[in-house]
Order: structure tokens, then sequence, then C-alpha cells
């Protein structure tokens, strides 16, 4: 397979990347997941975080309102990121190495977002 036939995060990420305020509720969080079908969304903040819908699952089992508590108290910060040109199998083994379903994909600012799911779907 020459380099030109591999696959790179650009041919997979999901576009456009949704975000959502680190004070909207992570009620809030959970039904825009629901509404687009995704299960991470990007918080703009620095430094990086991300809300996933395990944050949410984590929450819920806590036992915290999720009416009442803000995405910046479960969301996951210093998220590693990728980079548009990385090929899938190096997003496979950053998610491995991490244990991460998510990478933000960023240059200069988020542009995109890979899943576990995109890189299972590309190299199955």
């Amino acid at each position: 397979m020459s380099p030109d036939d591999r696959v790179t995060v650009e041919d997979v990420m999901s576009t456009p990347l949704e975000t959502i305020s680190k004070d909207a509720t992570v009620m809030e969080a959970a039904q825009l997941m629901r509404e687009k079908d995704i299960n991470a969304l990007v918080v703009q903040t620095s430094p990086r975080a991300i809300i996933s819908s395990t944050d949410v699952l984590d929450a819920v089992a806590d036992g915290q309102d999720i009416t009442e508590s803000q995405v910046a108290d479960v969301m996951t910060t210093d998220v590693e990121t990728a980079t548009p040109d990385l090929y899938m199998e190096e997003i496979a083994a950053m998610m491995t190495t991490y244990g991460i379903k998510h990478l933000p994909v960023v240059e200069d600012d988020y542009v995109g977002m890979v899943s576990s799911t995109d890189v299972t779907a590309h190299l199955s």
C-alpha cells in the first residue's frame, strides 16, 4: 500500500465539530449528543477539554443532578488531540495507548473529531 492509499484523519473525521459551553448543564450536553447522534462534544476552554457520553454516565452513576451540574464539573481536561494528516493506524495506537475513544482534530484551532468508531470502520 502506497502512502497515497492510506486513510488519514482528515478523510474520516466528523465535521462540523460540535461544541458546548463549560457553563451548560450536563443534561444539555446529553441532549445535544443525542440530537446529533454523537458521543462527545468539544468544550472550548483552555486547556482543551471534551465531555463524552462516558462522562455523563459517570455523573449519573455518582448521583449528580445533571440538570444542575455544569459541563465544567464533569468534562475531561488536557485531552489528547490529533492533526488531520495522521494516518488511522497512528490514531488507533494513540487511542490504545491513552485508553480513549475520541480525539479532537486540531490545526491551529479545532477542525473535527475522530472516534474509535471511525477507526474501527476504516481499519476492519
